[in-house]
């Protein structure tokens, strides 16, 4: 095989590609293996039509078509490997020409990933403020740790109060008529948390439990996110079944012991205030790479192709999507309540997606340029860590990353991660 490379414009490479008469006759054979399984004509039994015989009824061609396809991707795939190119993209193939006892040749127009010209990358000064806990952040996490174990129980009065949770039932009314989402039974609703239409909780404060229903007029607010209903007075028709007070739990040493593996109030906070310092040290960790990667892409010179680009917003979306749907949330509700379509997001997300191709192509070009490389050992430890993290077996592991074709993808994440912490080590 012998290969041209020729530079085009826009980041695309032509490889006109010259492939041996011999390999191309084995191609043909191949070919007509296949082919002759599936032709019929009088005389000859299926699949058994003499080569000879099935080119002089259909003609030579009949075979061109499948040795291409034999030929093509294989010597396309050895061309970009003996160039040196990356591609970014599917090639358009061209030019092609076969015939028997006689070197085949194509042309593939594709597009690469970019030249880099690097700048500075090491001896950044990175001025960050001392990491500190302060006392209204645990005052706040042991908060948040007596309100989910508060509890709501029946009040041993009958009117409404600020903070009160109330169970309603109630239907709206505008004009006389009832409206979608305007009613509900057994609903519980804090009153003083605004999460009803403005006027709504206050009417009930001082008002008491019976069977009769209340009526309160409301106006929906000028920026309702219903436009249907953004302005319009309202009737709602509300009865008050029951009165609920919260009863919290008091924060001392006994509450701990039951709550938490600590025996005091002391020891808890403490452990508070090394796991706060340690979420903040771990994210100034990456801000601190975030900017170090941002000033060395600021001093290269690349142009990021559009593929790219588009790339890493489908890459962006799908993890969007996994986490949503880790959370049970459909991604098609979630534009709906944003009144978007996915169009709308990818040209949002445009600049991100851009930014982040271009820092990608920085850490790769500074890799390149440090000859910063990931051992076999290195990748064998990671699977080992993802093992035992899933209390899998090793080898089912790494079969399953083969099969699913992740392992060079893992590979080029761990060479980023020590390129990353050459960074962090020089800067």
């Amino acid at each position: 095989m012998e290969v041209n490379k020729s530079d085009l414009e826009g980041n695309k490479v032509k490889l006109e590609v010259t492939i041996d008469k011999d390999e191309v006759n084995m191609a043909l054979d191949q070919a007509y293996k296949k082919v002759v399984k599936d032709v019929e004509l009088p005389g000859f039994r299926k699949g058994k039509i003499p080569r000879k015989v099935l080119e002089a009824r259909f003609g030579k061609e009949v075979l061109h078509s499948d040795a291409l396809d034999i030929l093509i991707p294989k010597n396309y795939s050895q061309a970009v490997e003996e160039s040196g190119i990356e591609p970014i993209d599917q090639p358009e193939i061209d030019d092609y020409y076969i015939a028997e006892d006689e070197p085949a040749s194509f042309s593939a127009e594709v597009e690469v990933k970019p030249e880099v010209e690097l700048g500075e990358y090491t001896g950044f000064d990175i001025e960050m403020e001392e990491v500190t806990v302060e006392e209204e952040e645990i005052e706040a996490q042991l908060e948040r740790l007596k309100q989910e174990n508060t509890q709501l129980l029946s009040a041993d009065r009958t009117d409404v109060q600020f903070g009160d949770h109330v169970v309603i039932d109630f239907t709206g009314y505008i004009d006389g008529e009832t409206f979608p989402g305007g009613s509900a039974e057994e609903y519980v609703l804090e009153i003083g948390s605004k999460s009803f239409i403005p006027g709504f909780e206050e009417e009930l404060i001082g008002k008491n439990v019976r069977e009769e229903p209340y009526e309160i007029e409301v106006t929906f607010p000028e920026d309702y996110q219903a436009e249907d209903l953004a302005g319009k007075d309202a009737v709602f028709e509300v009865i008050i079944k029951e009165i609920k007070e919260k009863e919290e739990p008091e924060l001392d040493d006994e509450f701990i012991a039951e709550m938490t593996e600590f025996e005091t109030l002391e020891e808890y906070k403490e452990d508070l205030r090394e796991t706060l310092l340690e979420e903040k040290e771990h994210q100034q960790q990456h801000e601190i790479e975030d900017k170090i990667i941002e000033k060395a892409a600021e001093n290269a010179e690349v142009n990021v192709p559009e593929k790219l680009i588009e790339d890493e917003l489908d890459q962006m979306f799908q993890q969007m999507a996994q986490n949503m749907q880790s959370q049970g949330i459909n991604i098609q509700d979630y534009f709906e309540h944003l009144d978007i379509d996915q169009e709308e997001w990818r040209s949002n997300n445009r600049d991100i997606a851009a930014k982040r191709a271009r820092n990608n192509l920085v850490l790769e070009a500074i890799a390149a340029e440090e000859e910063i490389e990931v051992e076999e050992e290195e990748l064998e430890e990671r699977l080992t860590e993802i093992a035992e993290a899933n209390d899998q077996d090793l080898e089912q592991v790494k079969a399953f990353f083969q099969m699913q074709g992740q392992l060079e993808m893992m590979k080029k994440g761990l060479k980023m991660e020590k390129t990353i912490d050459f960074l962090r080590e020089n800067n």
